[in-house]
This record gives C-alpha cells, sequence and structure tokens, in this order.
C-alpha cells in the first residue's frame, strides 16, 4: 500500500489528508480520510518540518496497513546532506518506510538532489527526491502514477481533499 500525505492550515491548526492506494498506477484510492492536528508551530523559514511533521505524523498513526512508500509535496532534500521535511519524516519513522517528496517548485538549484519528472503536456517539471529507494526509480514510479496532467491523481486528490474542511 501507498499513501500520499497534505496539509492545508487555519492557523491554529491544521488538517492533514490521507489518501491510501495500491499501486503506483492506481487510478483509484483504497481510502481517503482526514486528521484534525489542534495546534500547529508558527512558520519558521528553513524549518517548514517543525509546523509539518506532527500533522503527518498523526495521519500515518491513523493507518494501519504496513506501507510500501510514502508521497509527500515537499522536498526530503533540499541540499546535499540538507534533509528537507521528507528527511525529517524518514529519521521519525525509524528509517523503516521509503519516503518520495514531490516538489510542484524548484527549490534552489535543484539538480544536484532531485530529478525533474516531466509528465503530459507540461513543460513545468516535478521535482522528485527521495529516502529509502533510489531517487531514479522514485522518479519513474512518479511520472507512471496515473492522472494524463503534470499531477498525478492520486496528489490532486489528497491536496484537494485537505483544503476541504468539516469544521
Amino acid at each position: 500500500m501507498l499513501i500520499c500525505l497534505d496539509t492545508d492550515y487555519r492557523d491554529p491548526r491544521a488538517q492533514c489528508a490521507y489518501v491510501l492506494f495500491d499501486s503506483w498506477e492506481a487510478a483509484d484510492p483504497v481510502q481517503v480520510n482526514c486528521v484534525q492536528v489542534e495546534q500547529v508551530a508558527p512558520y519558521e523559514p528553513g524549518a517548514f518540518y517543525k509546523r509539518e511533521l506532527p500533522g503527518l505524523l498523526q495521519a500515518l498513526a491513523a493507518v494501519d496497513v504496513p506501507l510500501e512508500a510514502i508521497l509527500i509535496d515537499a522536498y526530503v532534500w533540499l541540499d546535499e546532506g540538507r534533509g528537507g521535511l521528507g528527511w525529517y519524516l524518514y529519521e521519525a519513522l525509524e528509517q523503516k518506510i521509503p519516503v518520495v517528496g514531490i516538489a510542484k517548485t524548484q527549490f534552489r538549484p535543484a539538480e544536484k538532489v532531485a530529478i525533474p519528472v516531466l509528465r503530459g503536456e507540461s513543460k513545468n517539471p516535478l521535482w522528485v527526491t527521495a529516502i529509502g529507494m533510489e531517487v531514479a526509480f522514485a522518479a519513474e514510479k512518479v511520472q507512471e502514477m496515473a492522472g494524463e496532467f503534470r499531477i498525478p491523481e492520486m496528489l490532486k486528490l489528497v491536496d484537494g481533499r485537505c483544503r476541504e474542511w468539516v469544521v
């Protein structure tokens, strides 16, 4: 099973959505759900993980199936040797589940740590980073994900779901 995670903020709260799916090529989810995070850390430049990581861990705690990989809308690596949100998540999970970062925007010159992936007709790549699996394999799998446009269907689904607050 694979999982995509994404978070939306309405300070001081956040809502973290997750989408479970059974293969990289899956067009339909197995489960879609959200968890509420009552208190998030304030935004701190260069320390995004402090704000985002608790919600991701809370969402993962709600899932009781073995995971092949976790996909997030962020970078695993920011620079060579400098971890991003994905690295912090991997470490928090005791390096047991691979993490794939799929970023929509380029962070600095990302070519040293990320593989650009073009999907559909887009000329604007997704930036794929990974830990716990080879980044080239992760990029190939992102390329194969369902959806004919730039953003894979499972990522679109989790992005939309995290913004649908039920208050």
